[in-house]
C-alpha cells in the first residue's frame, strides 16, 4: 500500500526520508487501530506521492472506519482528507476556528466549494498570523 516493494531488505540509512515516512506510516497501520495519530505523516513526500498517500489513507478510512487525526500544516491536504478541521494556536494550544467540510468524495482539488473553503481556513491562518504572531496548524 505505502509503495515501498523492492526494499523489503533495506536498511534504514539505505532509504530516502520519504520512504521512511512511508515505513512509519505502514508499522502504524499493521496493527489495524481503530484511532490513528497523524502527525505530519505525509509532509516529506513529493508532491504526486504524497497526492496517491491521501487517497490511500481514504481507502484505508473507507475499508477499516480507522478514526484519524491528522496534524498537518498544508491546507489543501486537510480540506482533501478531513470532515472537519481544526485550526488551533501554537502556544497556548487554543481552538481558533472549527470548519466543519460537507463535500462528498472523492473531491476536486479544483472545485468552487473546495476553493471556498481553502480559502476561508487561509484567511484565517493569515489573519491571525498578522494579529496575534502566532503559528498556527490545522
Amino acid at each position: 500500500m505505502v509503495g515501498l516493494e523492492g526494499f523489503e531488505k533495506s536498511y534504514p540509512h539505505q532509504i530516502s526520508g520519504g520512504m521512511a515516512q512511508r515505513a512509519s506510516l505502514a508499522r502504524a497501520l499493521i496493527n489495524e487501530p481503530k484511532i490513528l495519530l497523524l502527525d505530519e505523516p505525509l509532509g516529506a513526500l513529493d508532491a504526486f506521492t504524497r497526492m496517491h498517500m491521501q487517497d490511500e489513507l481514504l481507502k484505508l478510512w473507507a475499508q477499516r472506519k480507522t478514526t484519524m487525526i491528522l496534524v498537518t500544516h498544508d491546507v489543501d491536504e486537510a480540506v482533501y482528507l478531513s470532515d472537519e478541521i481544526v485550526v488551533m494556536t501554537s502556544r497556548p494550544g487554543k481552538v481558533e476556528q472549527i470548519e466543519n467540510i460537507k463535500l462528498g468524495r472523492p473531491r476536486d482539488r479544483s472545485g468552487v466549494d473546495f476553493v471556498k473553503i481553502r480559502s476561508k481556513i487561509l484567511k484565517t491562518l493569515h489573519l491571525a498570523g498578522e494579529q496575534k504572531s502566532l503559528e498556527y496548524y490545522l
